[in-house]
Order: C-alpha cells, then sequence, then structure tokens
C-alpha cells in the first residue's frame, strides 16, 4: 500500500465527511446530538471514520471523526467510545457491505414520517420520487433502537440498495462515496417531502406508470454521471467562504 496515498485519501475523507455533517445540520435534517455518518477507510470497509458520540453535527470538523474497527469487540469500551447505536449499526454495514463506503444515518422530518406510514413505500410522483424507483429497501421489524439483533437485521435488509427506509426510526444512505451517499440522502429527503406534501393537499395523485418512472430512474443513474461529486465540491466551496474551520 502508498502510505503517503493512503494518508491523503483519509484526509480528504475526513473534509467530506465533516462538509457533509455540517450541511446536514444546515439543511435541519439532523437531530440534535443524535443520528450518525461514517465512510470506510480501509479496502474491506471494515475500518471506518464515525462522528463523535455527543458532538452537534454543525461543529464537527474532519480531525474530530474517530477512526474504528468493525472487526474490534473492544470499541465500545474506549474512552471516545462512539455512540452505541451508531457503532452497532455502523459496524454491522460496514462488515457486511464492503462496497457500502460512506453510510448516513437520519431521522430527517419527511422521510421518518414515510417510515411511520402504514405503506411506507415512496411511489413515483415526480423525478425526484422516480429516481428512487426500485431502489429502496424497507425494514418494517422495528424492535427497539439500533443494536445487537437489530443492527444485524437492518445489515441483511438494506443489501445493495442506496436507501434503507427504517420503519418507525428514519433513513440510511449508503453509496460508494461520501458524495453520492449526501446526494441520495438529499434527494430522498427532498422526495418524500414532495409525496407527504402532496398526501396532505387530500387530492388524487397523479403517480407515473411503470415504464416512465423506470426509464427516468435509468436517467438519472446513466445521464447524470459526475452530478454527485460536483453536489459535494459545491457545498465545500460555500464552507470553505463561509466556515473553513471544518476542515480542521
Amino acid at each position: 500500500m502508498d502510505l503517503k496515498r493512503f494518508e491523503m485519501d483519509h484526509h480528504a475523507l475526513r473534509i467530506d465527511l465533516a462538509c457533509a455533517l455540517r450541511w446536514t445540520a444546515r439543511l435541519n435534517m439532523h437531530e440534535a446530538i443524535a443520528n450518525h455518518f461514517s465512510v470506510a477507510v480501509s479496502d474491506d470497509g471494515a475500518q471506518f471514520l464515525i462522528n463523535p458520540r455527543g458532538r452537534h453535527f454543525s461543529r464537527v470538523t474532519a480531525s474530530d471523526l474517530l477512526l474504528v474497527d468493525a472487526h474490534d469487540p473492544h470499541t465500545a469500551e474506549r474512552p471516545d467510545a462512539p455512540d452505541p447505536t451508531a457503532w452497532a449499526l455502523h459496524s454491522a454495514i460496514h462488515r457486511r457491505h464492503p462496497n457500502a463506503r460512506c453510510v448516513l444515518h437520519v431521522h430527517s422530518k419527511f422521510a421518518t414520517v414515510l417510515s411511520c406510514l402504514d405503506d411506507p413505500v415512496l411511489p413515483p410522483l415526480d423525478q425526484n420520487c422516480m429516481r428512487f424507483y426500485e431502489r429502496v429497501a424497507i425494514d418494517t421489524g422495528f424492535d427497539g433502537m439500533g443494536l445487537g439483533d437489530e443492527a444485524q437485521r437492518v445489515s441483511e435488509t438494506i443489501g445493495e440498495h442506496p436507501i434503507l427506509l427504517m420503519g418507525q426510526h428514519g433513513v440510511i444512505a449508503a453509496a460508494p462515496s461520501v458524495a453520492q451517499a449526501f446526494d441520495d440522502l438529499y434527494y430522498f429527503e427532498r422526495a418524500c417531502e414532495t409525496y407527504v406534501t402532496a398526501l396532505m393537499t387530500g387530492r388524487p395523485l397523479r403517480i407515473a406508470a411503470e415504464r416512465v418512472a423506470r426509464k427516468t430512474a435509468l436517467q438519472w443513474r446513466d445521464d447524470y454521471r459526475g452530478f454527485a461529486e460536483q453536489h459535494l465540491a459545491e457545498l465545500r466551496a460555500i464552507l470553505d467562504e463561509e466556515e473553513p474551520g471544518y476542515r480542521r
């Protein structure tokens, strides 16, 4: 392994994840000092960075992020141990899915509302909703905080899906990069907002046909390559001007 390159990539990942945390707070998609983001730094995904316990998203810096190992059973005993739920959920996903390099978990308003409905399926209502057509896993087995068996079930349910809607809990975005995970999380919340707002009108909904929904999802995937990276680059640029301390 090229150690210098590894350290450079490691540093870049810290900056990207700190940026995602800060912007999640700015967009009011956070929940005080709860919720957690992680990004893998080893090839097998087992070693990953995660936000520290009890730190508000709006204050996290690149150097604050904890480096942990999903295979280390003593992590919870560390003086700087991460949140118990964060450790359980993220270590289970990173162990099982090495391609899910970045895992973002929030209780954002509209995704959580959707997760509480008897039918939590997001229909292909607008083009943002169609982006996630056939790309969302749904877990309806909520049985308490994400510890132990709960974490294992969640890691199995998400499979290769970029989004896991956690029934009566919140949402997880998992992707090969911080940029892609944050972009998916952002647009999924926007899609849920549109759907929940449409339901509030009490009027009939115009749902797209499967053919149109599938076509639109493929257009998002194939015709907008690099979109997520451009999105995150713009967010970093804004923070560089307004909150440069996030890079520390």
